[in-house]
């Protein structure tokens, strides 16, 4: 089985998410930022992980969602500053699944992720503010330790590479 990890990243939270997932990994693996990332073509299992803009998986990672084969095996996981469980998160995951129709999605894990605070600074001078505002003091220090477990924990509970 040949796996890939792939994280977009602005501040490093879906970064440490893919470092956990590809740690736990065995047989043939590789771990790429999106900007480098290889053709998807003769991967068994595929990680993408992204950060949320306006809602949605960042562009870059809508781009090579569109890209995925069919019947590919597709974990996706993402952070951001909503809480994990908000229609806000619940939204961007399912347009990344509709990207990503033709794969066959194995799982997903959403967590909270730490905003810079230049980004909150700005997010607060909007009107209307975004929905994800009123959650992001509760994501400060995401991802933790428990975060990295559970991301890993999908692949275990579902007997995945």
């Amino acid at each position: 089985m040949k796996s890939l990890v792939l994280y977009s990243s602005k501040s490093g939270n879906t970064k440490k998410l893919a470092e956990a997932l590809y740690n736990h990994l065995s047989g043939e693996k590789e771990l790429f930022a999106l900007a480098d990332a290889p053709d998807p073509t003769g991967y068994t299992f595929i990680a993408l992980g992204f950060w949320l803009k306006g809602g949605q998986p960042d562009p870059d990672s809508q781009v090579y969602l569109a890209r995925m084969e069919e019947g590919q095996d597709l974990y996706l996981f993402a952070t951001h500053g909503a809480a994990a469980d908000s229609p806000h998160a619940q939204n961007a995951m399912n347009k990344a699944k509709a990207l990503a129709a033709k794969a066959h999605i194995v799982a997903t894990f959403s967590c909270p992720g730490q905003v810079a605070e230049k980004v909150l600074e700005k997010a607060a001078k909007k009107d209307p503010q975004p929905p994800w505002l009123a959650d992001a003091p509760a994501a400060a220090g995401h991802p933790d330790e428990k975060d990295l477990e559970n991301v890993v924990r999908m692949l275990v509970e579902l007997d995945l590479p």
